[in-house]
């Protein structure tokens, strides 16, 4: 492009006299571009933390605009009856359900002698940001308690601090800790909840405790890897490198794919990974997010700790850490049904024998 450009002014430019000061127009911008790094350098975290939350210079509450945070409100489960997402398309757009993808994302005849070879390489992980990689209830925990402190509150029942991880940001400012404010006063404290959270988020720097081994282990055996979240884009990923991870996800689902529902960001992976909803496994510790994945035909595998296990029976496998967790436990979630786990299948009705008349041959 710069050539081209250079090309078109091949005539050679009028010259205009302009007169300037004694002293040098370099030395004169000098110390205003060292000002201008010193600048962006002091206040590189603040203007982070403004873009995670979607904010400008000229938002309203001190940077932020007046818009709810996705972190700290209560998603829909999605795909009850297996209904799935527009994606568009230059011919139009298409909708992406369960049996869409499952049909779709088929293993053709050389991928099906591969994973015939290597079975493992025919699944595919997909981890919850929330309590799965990331210990995001000392953070939500925080930032709750930060708010508090900040506006002259207190918070101290033990149940209350439970709904404070789970539950959506109107229902506990109005039905749990009881701050009757105004609509207005109410978003402001939403947006400096979501504030207070990024702040925390960029302090984390380890991942859960055992998780690194285990995705080390599925790595070695060349099974592709997913995360998804509410976070946008680039504080997701920064977070994943500060904590040494980003290489092991080989897709990743943030604010920026505009998925509505838990289950939508699970059938948004499978397609980045390219495989089929029926061979996914989700790792999740939240009730929600397990039922999320069973409506997209996936196996599910909780993590206990959020949640005590006897909420978490209807996982497919239950496990307190990922130490406890190998290669094999996941073979042994498809191997009672084989490459066609939950598959439409016709029922096969077998009909009886016909019954054989006995009859008596008498001689005489």
């Amino acid at each position: 492009m710069e050539c081209a450009f250079r090309g078109r002014i091949s005539a050679p430019l009028p010259f205009i006299t302009t007169s300037f000061p004694p002293q040098s127009p370099a030395k004169l911008r000098l110390p205003r571009l060292k000002q201008s790094n010193v600048v962006e350098q002091g206040h590189n975290c603040n203007q982070l933390v403004r873009r995670a939350c979607g904010s400008d210079e000229n938002g309203a509450f001190n940077g932020f605009q007046v818009t709810p945070n996705r972190i700290f409100m209560d998603e829909a489960i999605g795909a009850e009856y297996g209904e799935g997402f527009e994606t568009f398309r230059p011919d139009g757009p298409l909708k992406i359900d369960v049996d869409f993808l499952n049909e779709r994302l088929q293993e053709g005849f050389l991928k099906r002698i591969r994973y015939a070879m290597k079975p493992d390489e025919a699944y595919g992980l997909i981890f919850s940001w929330d309590n799965v990689v990331a210990d995001t209830r000392a953070m939500k925990l925080n930032a709750w308690k930060q708010l508090a402190a900040e506006e002259g509150k207190e918070i101290s029942d033990d149940d209350a601090r439970r709904l404070l991880l789970y539950a959506g940001a109107d229902h506990i400012l109005h039905k749990v800790l009881l701050w009757e404010k105004a609509g207005s006063e109410s978003d402001r404290l939403k947006l400096r909840l979501s504030h207070l959270y990024y702040e925390n988020l960029l302090k984390i720097s380890e991942p859960i405790e055992g998780l690194k081994e285990w995705l080390d282990a599925v790595s070695t055996a060349r099974i592709p890897c997913a995360v998804v979240s509410s976070l946008d884009r680039r504080n997701m990923v920064e977070a994943l490198e500060r904590m040494g991870l980003k290489n092991y996800f080989q897709a990743i689902v943030t604010e920026e794919d505009g998925m509505e529902s838990i289950a939508h960001r699970f059938l948004s992976a499978s397609m980045k990974l390219d495989r089929k909803p029926s061979k996914c496994v989700v790792f999740e510790d939240d009730p929600r997010g397990i039922t999320a994945a069973h409506n997209c035909t996936m196996m599910a595998i909780a993590l206990i700790g959020g949640h005590p296990a006897y909420d978490l029976v209807q996982a497919d496998l239950a496990v307190a850490s990922f130490n406890e967790l190998s290669v094999i436990n996941l073979r042994r979630l498809f191997a009672h049904n084989g490459s066609t786990f939950m598959d439409l299948q016709k029922q096969v009705v077998e009909k009886a024998p016909r019954r054989r008349k006995l009859t008596i041959d008498t001689i005489f």
